[in-house]
């Protein structure tokens, strides 16, 4: 891995990646042909979070935060810091000190695959962290990673500038290329659930609306009355 922070990065637009994090994680991923979902070991440290940003991506070594604080130095209002390391690590790289350092400078949570600890004082600062750890362990600030580079993170690429979106159900990244046609897709799906949930509402069901009677039917299910129903051995 090359040593490098690079600076200058371009961003996805800050007012689209905005309005895409309203529709929520879930929504955008269907959105999107159901892609750059991060997975489910990827969970917010406390629940109510939700953030819409820009990555700025850190490659550390597991046990060092050195280049979380590189990283901080490059990020802009509208940004999320997005961590990952060279091999496994849980170890809790990130807390309450570099929170308040990166809320200074207006960014809007932090997404890593290690761990984060101080979660009482980054939920009563109303600073969002998503991660797949919670550890006191603490790190050591010794070996050079990179900033700005593309990471990948559960089969997702990430690069800087990518949009990250993130709420309880988990972490999606949109490429900076694909965010503006992600934004009409979001909103087709979000009417479509708008439709659906008045019509569950009325009492119609998922079988009837979205034609699934005939998909039990091709699978060779049965209807049988209890009182015919018998075990088969």
């Amino acid at each position: 891995m090359r040593a490098v922070i690079v600076t200058g990065c371009p961003r996805a637009d800050p007012g689209v990646v905005a309005e895409l994090a309203e529709f929520g994680v879930a929504t955008v991923h269907e959105a999107t042909g159901r892609t750059g979902y991060l997975g489910p070991a990827i969970r917010p440290v406390y629940p109510g979070s939700r953030i819409g940003g820009t990555a700025v991506t850190v490659v550390c070594w597991p046990g060092d935060n050195l280049m979380i604080h590189a990283a901080a130095e490059q990020c802009r209002p509208g940004d999320v810091l997005v961590v990952t390391t060279t091999s496994p690590s849980s170890d809790g790289a990130f807390g309450e000190l570099l929170a308040t350092s990166l809320q200074a400078r207006g960014v809007r949570g932090l997404v890593t695959t290690g761990g984060v600890r101080d979660v009482a004082e980054l939920h009563a600062m109303g600073f969002p962290a998503f991660s797949s750890a919670v550890s006191a362990q603490g790190t050591v600030k010794a070996t050079a990673g990179a900033v700005n580079v593309a990471v990948a993170i559960n089969g997702q690429r990430i690069a800087p500038g990518d949009a990250i979106l993130a709420d309880d159900d988990g972490v999606v990244v949109v490429a900076r290329s694909q965010v503006e046609q992600a934004l009409p897709a979001a909103r087709a799906r979000e009417a479509k659930e708008q439709e659906a949930r008045a019509a569950f509402r009325d009492g119609e069901l998922g079988l009837d609306r979205y034609g699934l009677r005939a998909v039990l039917a091709s699978q060779g299910v049965e209807y049988v009355e209890y009182d015919n129903y018998r075990e088969t051995p």
